[in-house]
């Protein structure tokens, strides 16, 4: 196999034109940052949990690009090209990686929850009625979905029009991308909520195939890709973060998402994010390998 390249933590090998192995390390990033820490096992739970997903899927009758796993941290998967030159592809070119995450929230939480407190996200934008303040950990009245570019250095949130300029997707491409997502949520949504988790918010990724057929790639409905809430906490008015979020407020809480985004908004050189501390890291170790098993049912050894 050749290494083609890496991305913030996961590498990506050529195997054939026609097929490609992922490698899930036990690299962690936040906020666009790769931490300097490693997580023992969080590559394999990963590799192992989107396994569980993409059959999930499958028996929807949704494509996906996922063929088989080779390893605890390897899988294979259809290739696709990687276009980062949005003027390179047109309404009729297929096969190729659309440049675009999607998101779709389902409470309040995270950056929806800082943008609502900022006044970039109104209320009524999320289904709630005029006036009404969202507290953090509210359900939305219905599915808030976002979409951000994919190819760039950071993600940048877009516009549904900015969303279409950039990928060449047309409205109905464009439209029956949001229903794949809104479809898969409802079964993991579903899923998930018998195994005693709440799906917050999670992100995904899709292709056009050889014949322009919308194809879920990358990974999802993982403790990197997705948000989960403990149920049972929950209920009781506390929230249990089970999800890479953990590592998220754990920055938050050192001051270093502020710094970064300061230096961000000032166009100022970046601080390098600082290694977990042991303790820390031990305990992301075990939240990777509770929520795997949570999730698919599985033992993990």
């Amino acid at each position: 196999m050749r290494f083609l390249r890496k991305g913030k933590v996961k590498e990506v090998y050529e195997v054939s034109d026609d097929e490609l192995e992922f490698v899930f390390t036990d690299q962690i990033s936040v906020f666009d940052k790769v931490i300097p820490t490693l997580v023992p096992h969080k590559g394999e739970t990963l590799c192992r949990t989107a396994a569980h997903w993409f059959a999930v899927v499958d028996a929807l009758g949704i494509r996906t690009h996922f063929l088989r796993l080779s390893g605890g941290n390897r899988m294979r998967v259809r290739r696709v090209q990687v276009i980062p030159e949005y003027d390179r592809i047109t309404s009729r070119t297929t096969n190729f990686l659309i440049p675009l995450e999607v998101i779709a929230r389902y409470y309040v939480a995270g950056s929806l929850h800082d943008r609502i407190k900022e006044g970039k996200v109104r209320p009524e934008d999320l289904g709630f009625s005029r006036g009404h303040v969202p507290a953090y950990g509210d359900p939305l009245p219905q599915p808030f979905v976002e979409v951000t570019t994919k190819l760039e250095k950071v993600d940048r949130e877009l516009t549904t029009q900015e969303a279409l300029a950039i990928s060449k997707l047309s409205p109905s491409e464009y439209e029956a991308l949001v229903d794949a997502v809104l479809r898969i949520d409802e079964r993991l949504n579903a899923d998930v909520r018998k195994r005693g988790l709440i799906h917050v918010d999670g992100k995904k990724e899709f292709a056009m195939d050889g014949d322009r057929r919308l194809m879920l790639v990358d990974t999802f409905g993982t403790a990197d890709e997705d948000r989960f809430w403990d149920l049972d906490a929950y209920e009781k008015g506390e929230r249990i973060e089970l999800s890479k979020e953990f590592v998220r407020q754990y920055y938050r809480q050192i001051g270093y998402h502020r710094a970064l985004m300061e230096a961000r908004a000032a166009h100022k050189p970046e601080p390098e994010i600082p290694a977990l501390p042991a303790e820390v890291t031990e305990r992301v170790t075990a939240l990777y390998v509770s929520l795997f098993e949570r999730l698919t049912g599985e033992k993990f050894r």
